[in-house]
């Protein structure tokens, strides 16, 4: 029998806990392994808001695969993902090379979603990549530049946060943090500048314990943070935004946070989708696809409710390691083991020693000692994926 072909698509946190899986477990003759990505890194996702804001560098949330893949034993190829044919069992790249596989992984990823809204594509900002937030790093930059050469043009220092859910509420207190500091640089008078967090829902991070929820929002509030709950973002223009309720915020800078959908890969490539994302089995198999596995956002997994789990970073390790050693037992012929997500909390950073959660056993954490755990839920992926060296390395107090 001929060495089975594993390829999996996207070295996020599903691909990446996939790939290194397989690498830890699979003897060398064992299978062919290949990892395609779009770049030569892995990128924390959770720590975007950070270089968005300017409070890190972007160098900070990425990690070089070469530095936590073991080259000789994973195939690795910088591509773009074109298509995918489930029934020839092939992977055709941007470039027009073409990879076979008797085992797909898919872990492509989100897009924004847009939810239709006019101009949000085309005008607002999103924290989806490195490249992404450096973008809108030095887009906050020469707004306030550009604002010394046009003092008549405070819209240029009012900045619209669309969507408070985690990324916004973080972004927020990120951008916070860094105004005062971009002032000062600039010779800025601080009560010129505006940050708005606009939210459709009737509150910030809909579905979270509302003890939280208003305790981040008291947080963001006394940072100069104004909301606008339950408000709807009707339109996004070059001069900023119209709101469901006809106001109009003029504003240099628009980043949207309100929402991901899968990869169009994915459903242009003919799998059953819910925006974009795929209702996999207790194996996270695509429908009809034995050997077709999808991980991280793309997947869709339900809870005992039949409430869609929400696409976290934390649920796409466990399923990418579950992933992985569901490969090693399929290409040693033994059972496969079914995706169980085990929840271990949710917290949120709110700027500069500021945050809040919750962890196991449903205790509440907020403040320092919220930050603090945050700071050690990061340090323990980094370990995992990279051992100390790595955490070291990172660790950012």
């Amino acid at each position: 029998m001929s060495t089975p072909k594993i390829v999996i698509l996207g070295a996020g946190y599903g691909g990446l806990l996939t790939t290194l899986q397989l690498q830890k477990k699979l003897n060398y003759n064992e299978a062919e392994v290949t990892l395609v990505n779009k770049h030569s890194y892995h990128y924390i996702t959770t720590w975007l808001h950070e270089p968005a804001a300017g409070t890190a560098s972007a160098d900070h949330a990425r990690v070089d695969l070469d530095r936590i893949i073991d080259m000789k034993k994973i195939h690795f190829v910088k591509g773009v993902v074109q298509s995918i044919d489930p029934a020839e069992q092939s992977v055709t790249l941007e470039n027009g090379d073409v990879l076979r596989y008797d085992y797909l992984v898919i872990g492509l990823g989100s897009e924004p979603e847009t939810f239709g809204i006019e101009g949000l594509r085309e005008h607002a900002f999103s924290i989806r990549s490195i490249n992404a937030v450096r973008q809108i790093r030095e887009h906050i930059e020469y707004m306030f530049a550009k604002y010394k050469n046009e003092p008549s043009r405070t819209d240029y220092l009012t900045f619209v946060v669309g969507g408070a859910g985690f990324t916004g509420i973080e972004f927020c207190g990120e951008l916070a943090d860094r105004v005062p500091e971009l002032c000062k640089e600039f010779d800025v008078d601080p009560e010129l500048v505006k940050i708005y967090n606009i939210e459709a829902a009737p509150t910030a991070l809909p579905g979270f314990d509302k003890e939280l929820v208003d305790y981040a929002m008291d947080v963001l509030t006394r940072k100069g943070i104004q909301f606008r709950i339950n408000t709807p973002i009707k339109q996004c223009t070059p001069e900023g935004v119209v709101l469901a309720t006809g106001e109009e915020i003029k504003a240099g800078t628009v980043v949207w946070t309100g929402g991901v959908r899968g990869n169009s890969v994915v459903e242009k490539s003919g799998f059953e989708v819910m925006r974009g994302r795929v209702k996999v089995d207790e194996y996270l198999r695509a429908p009809g696809y034995e050997n077709v596995f999808v991980v991280g956002d793309c997947a869709l997994i339900f809870n005992a409710e039949g409430r869609p789990y929400p696409p976290t970073a934390q649920i796409a390790v466990q399923e990418g390691e579950n992933c992985g050693e569901n490969l090693v037992a399929l290409v040693r012929g033994d059972h496969l083991k079914p995706f169980v997500p085990n929840l271990q909390g949710t917290l949120a950073s709110l700027g500069k020693g500021e945050g809040m959660g919750i962890i196991m056993g449903g205790k509440k954490l907020f403040g320092t000692s919220a930050a603090l755990m945050k700071k050690a839920s990061d340090l323990r992926y980094l370990y995992k994926i990279g051992g100390v060296g790595l955490a070291l390395s990172k660790v950012k107090l």
